[in-house]
């Protein structure tokens, strides 16, 4: 396994950025576009309407099914973001456009803010890396205006990682790192959304390990 020193491995997680986002698999069927009479428009991603249906609701692991129909509405604009920023599904321009004009991704973990055409930037940045990127979504509440998720960032190792001291290449290696998202919406935008990335499991099975003789001779 390549060995990376600690303050390395730190410095690439904010330059990665690898909490790129993609839909998932629901426990007993693929979470995908909405369909039907009242269909949610991943592709416009225009206003979303309460079209989720019963079953597809039923396939979803929500922590509560007794949601308001603004609940709905909301949980609807989050899975079709999701839907946006998968590998094989990609639709950059969607995807901003679900966010409001000053709304913003936070990659908590590497510490980095991505606003208006850069929120763009962390769908690609991750395709480019894991080309089939999805999301295994295991849990999902929605109370209001938020939407929070337990979830595990899956893919392969197929594109070429940059860091500070180097470029890891790809080994074909399959990822599956644990993650929590948190989405707030204001008016049927996501105003805020906030990812917490295990960057240390993930980089693990990557092939990338922490380097902690290098941190203690740093210092």
């Amino acid at each position: 396994m390549k060995s990376l020193g600690w303050k390395t491995i730190v410095t690439t997680a904010a330059v990665a950025s690898l909490s790129g986002l993609a839909i998932a698999a629901a426990p007993s069927q693929a979470a995908s576009p909405v369909t039907g009479t009242a269909q949610v428009h991943a592709v416009s991603n225009s206003q979303a309407h309460a079209g989720l249906t019963p079953r597809e609701l039923a396939a979803l692991p929500l922590t509560n099914r007794h949601l308001t129909a603004h609940e709905i509405a909301n949980l609807a604009v989050v899975l079709n973001a999701y839907h946006d920023a998968e590998g094989h599904s990609l639709n950059v321009n969607a995807f901003i456009n679900s966010f409001t004009k000053d709304g913003v991704f936070n990659d908590e973990v590497a510490g980095k803010t991505y606003q208006g055409k850069a929120l763009g930037d962390v769908l690609t940045g991750m395709a480019a890396i894991f080309p089939d990127v999805h999301r295994d979504l295991k849990s999902i509440t929605v109370n209001g205006d938020v939407v929070s998720l337990e979830l595990s960032i899956q893919g392969t190792f197929e594109g070429p990682l940059q860091t500070p001291a180097g470029t890891v290449k790809p080994t074909g290696a399959k990822i599956d790192a644990p993650t929590a998202d948190f989405w707030y919406l204001h008016n049927g935008k996501i105003e805020k959304f906030d990812c917490y990335v295990g960057y240390t499991d993930m980089y693990a099975q990557m092939g990338v390990n922490l380097d902690w003789a290098s941190a203690v001779a740093k210092g």
